[in-house]
């Protein structure tokens, strides 16, 4: 699995972006964004149990996100017309602000070393990746566990510091000091 440090995969994927007829669907690659952060989530199958939670959460939170400059892009290896449906027919997805990624050919989850082995779909694994398209941040959970979209922010948060940032850091709070 790619790690902090490495540099995200180049990728072009089609991608639901809203269900405004004739608007629903979009290429999107890595040349996107440029010059912005961005939050790349990915979840194992759509029509799911816990997958839906993380979205809306991650949707309700897609402000936040916007006022650090940075880009939420969720995305499975579904196609982007299963992301439509979904979204048409889950009353918490309707309205969702950021694009769902469709990795169809499972290439971006390959390239990110996120396929899981066992089930063939993407795992559950969180990016932060920053202007310069350097991951970091990475966090995987288990296919049955969902990930915490506050936490994904507060990260955010403490990496767009550029300081120490101790245990359970918070925007606002002072970073450590180091005196010698």
């Amino acid at each position: 699995m790619l790690g902090v440090g490495h540099k995200f995969p180049a990728y072009s994927v089609e991608a639901t972006v809203s269900l405004e007829k004739g608007k629903a669907f979009q290429t999107i690659s890595d040349e996107d964004y440029k010059d912005k952060w961005k939050v790349y989530f990915f979840w194992p199958k759509d029509f799911t149990f816990v997958c839906p939670t993380e979205i809306a959460a991650f949707g309700k939170l897609n402000g936040q996100f916007q006022d650090r400059d940075a880009q939420l892009l969720g995305g499975s290896t579904d196609s982007e017309f299963v992301h439509h449906a979904w979204r048409t027919h889950h009353a918490d997805l309707k309205d969702l602000p950021f694009p769902m990624l469709a990795d169809v050919k499972r290439e971006l989850c390959t390239a990110l070393g996120i396929l899981d082995p066992q089930a063939g779909v993407a795992q559950r694994a969180t990016f932060i990746v920053d202007p310069h398209n350097v991951i970091r941040f990475v966090s995987v959970n288990d296919l049955s566990v969902g990930r915490n979209p506050l936490e994904v922010l507060r990260v955010l948060d403490a990496l767009q510091t550029d300081e120490l940032c101790p245990c359970n850091w918070q925007k606002g709070e002072e970073g450590l000091k180091v005196s010698i």
